[in-house]
Parts: C-alpha cells; sequence; structure tokens
C-alpha cells in the first residue's frame, strides 16, 4: 500500500478551508497523459496555486495506476524544481462508481476520492458513500460525495438529463455520510455539448449560442443549510470558442458546442464552492493545437512537435483559469 504523504501530495481538507474564507476555488483539472500533468503543474507552480489532478476511472485504466502514482509524485518534484518550494498537490478519483475503485485509489497513493452515487436511490448513495468515507478516512484520505445528477457525458459517466440537488436533502447527507465535500447540480453538465440549442439564446452580435444560467438560488439555499461546507461544482468547463472555431477550420465538426460562461463560474467561486472541476476545455485546446499543426505541416510526425504545442496552449489556458476565473493564485500556506 502507498501513502499519498510519502509521494508528498496533500489532501483537500486544510485547502478547501482557506478557499472559502478567501472566496476562492481550487481548480479540479482533469488529466490522461503527460503533457497535460506538465502544463497543469507549470502554470499552478509558477503562479503559486493550490491544484487537484483529477483521474477519471477511464483515465485511470488509460494510464496505468501504477505509473500514475510515480506521475503525482514526480509532478510534486517537478513543481519544487519550478520554484514551489512547498506544492499543494492532490491526486483525486473523479466520478468513482464503487467502493471497491475507491478503494484501490486510496491503497494506491491517492489523497482524495469521489464516490458518486448520485444515479442510486438516496438511501443506497447514503450507504455507499458512508462506506467509502469510513475506509478512507481510515487513511487520512478526504471523500467527496455528489447529490443531484448533471446532464452530458464524460468518460463513464452519462445523463440525458440533469436533476437539481435538493436543498433540503443536504444536511442530512451530510451528516450521515461524513463526507468532506458535496458536489452539487445547479445547472453545469458534462462535455463540449452542455446545452442543446433549444435551452439556449442566439446572440445577435455574434450568431453564438448563450447558455441558460446557473441555479444560483440553490446554492445559496444550500450555503444557508451547510455554512462554510465545501462545495463542488462539476462540469464547469467554459467551452472556449476560439478552440471550437480552430477545430472546426481545421477538420473537426463540432457545432453548437457551448459551456459554462466565465462570469458564472467566478461568481461561484466566490461563495462556498471551493472546487470547479475542468475537463473539456483541457481537450479542446490540446485538440485545437494538434488539428492546426498538423494541418499547416503535414509532413509532420514527431509527437513532439504537435504534442508540444497542445502543451503550451493548455498551460495558457489554465494560467486564465488559475488568474481570471478561479482566484487561486498566490494562495499557497507558505
Amino acid at each position: 500500500m502507498a501513502s499519498y504523504k510519502d509521494l508528498g501530495l496533500v489532501n483537500t481538507r486544510e485547502m478547501f478551508k482557506r478557499a472559502i474564507n478567501g472566496g476562492y476555488a481550487v481548480p479540479a483539472f482533469n488529466f490522461n497523459n503527460m503533457e497535460q500533468l506538465q502544463a497543469i503543474i507549470k502554470a499552478s507552480s509558477e503562479l503559486k496555486s493550490p491544484v487537484i489532478l483529477q483521474v477519471s476511472k477511464g483515465a485511470r485504466n488509460y494510464a496505468n495506476q501504477t505509473l500514475l502514482q510515480y506521475m503525482a509524485q514526480g509532478a510534486v518534484e517537478y513543481a519544487k524544481e519550478l520554484g514551489c518550494a512547498h506544492p499543494e498537490i492532490v491526486l483525486h478519483l473523479d466520478h468513482g462508481d464503487s467502493f471497491e475503485l475507491c478503494k484501490s485509489c486510496v491503497d494506491m497513493g491517492f489523497s482524495s476520492v469521489m464516490i458518486d452515487g448520485s444515479s442510486l436511490p438516496y438511501d443506497e448513495n447514503v450507504a455507499l458513500t458512508k462506506k467509502v468515507v469510513e475506509y478512507a478516512h481510515a487513511h487520512d484520505v478526504t471523500v467527496e460525495g455528489e447529490l443531484g445528477v448533471l446532464a452530458g457525458v464524460e468518460d463513464e459517466v452519462a445523463s440525458e438529463e440533469s436533476h437539481y440537488t435538493k436543498p433540503e436533502e443536504v444536511i442530512d447527507f451530510v451528516t450521515k455520510t461524513g463526507v468532506d465535500s458535496l458536489a452539487i447540480s445547479i445547472g453545469t453538465s458534462h462535455g463540449a455539448y452542455k446545452f442543446k440549442p433549444e435551452q439556449c439564446t442566439l446572440d445577435p452580435e455574434t450568431g453564438r449560442l448563450v447558455p441558460p444560467p446557473l441555479a444560483f438560488d440553490i446554492l445559496d439555499e444550500i450555503m444557508q443549510k451547510l455554512p462554510g461546507f465545501p462545495i463542488v461544482l462539476h462540469g464547469s468547463s467554459s467551452v472556449p470558442q476560439e478552440y471550437v472555431d480552430i477545430i472546426n477550420q481545421y477538420g473537426g465538426k463540432l457545432p453548437n458546442a457551448v459551456g459554462i460562461p466565465e462570469e458564472q463560474l467566478r461568481k461561484a467561486s466566490e461563495s462556498a464552492v471551493c472546487k470547479i472541476n475542468i475537463d473539456s476545455d483541457s481537450r479542446l485546446a490540446f485538440t485545437a493545437a494538434v488539428r492546426k499543426t498538423l494541418a499547416e505541416k503535414p509532413a509532420e510526425f514527431d509527437p513532439r512537435k504537435y504534442c508540444g504545442p497542445a502543451r503550451d496552449l493548455m498551460e495558457e489556458m489554465y494560467r486564465h483559469k488559475i488568474t481570471e476565473v478561479l482566484g487561486s493564485d498566490n494562495k499557497l500556506a507558505e
């Protein structure tokens, strides 16, 4: 069994307290490969931001659990190499779907896990989440639970319709399970197609789709019931249209891709929302850079020559999120 502390990682407990008190959110960036990890660590370390490295079940299978352990340890050392003396890096399981998966991640050095029982009947969600919490807490690993269902598709997680979190359930759920943070549904959505065109309005000036606003009234009610408790937003990519345009320009096909407006995420980050998940934006940046490079240099076959620009564009995006959206720069404990 590997301890995350031996890898130089931290859990989310203290960073979430500071985020709530400081009115900002910790970035939770999903990664699948080395280039994404490099870009995340370079941006967060140089900007002195705490960061959560998120790995889905599918990404864990793709990367290999043993390699992930050493990649996380390497990320800590890389951050120090970049001049960040005391990095605060979490390795987090995103959307764990079973006790066995969560236990395996705890045993392999993850410092935080999410158990997503939101699709189960309420009592089953409570029972499963409580079981994960009891095991994880025995190893000082923090646990995120979920109430409410997000629409959209992300790896193995898929739902046609969203179901907002019921504020009347949150106190009971948190009390019975002992979770450290709670993912809620207030209108965010997984993937690059977060909303159907009929859910949006059309901006007459740009001709682009404008998504419906988030349900901040539900967030406010949840915060009233759970004052000071860490809240998490999933499915919070903004789907930057410049990336979508580049992809479409160079042979891609992403019609009507639309995300969460950054001003709404900025507003959420100033509340009890202390963790905001971003995955699709990274995928879009990577794909945009690769498509552009290969279209402009069709004879290129060295992966470094197209993965390098992809890494640079992702780093630029991560820096923007940290400084302009989440406000987590210069928030390390040191």
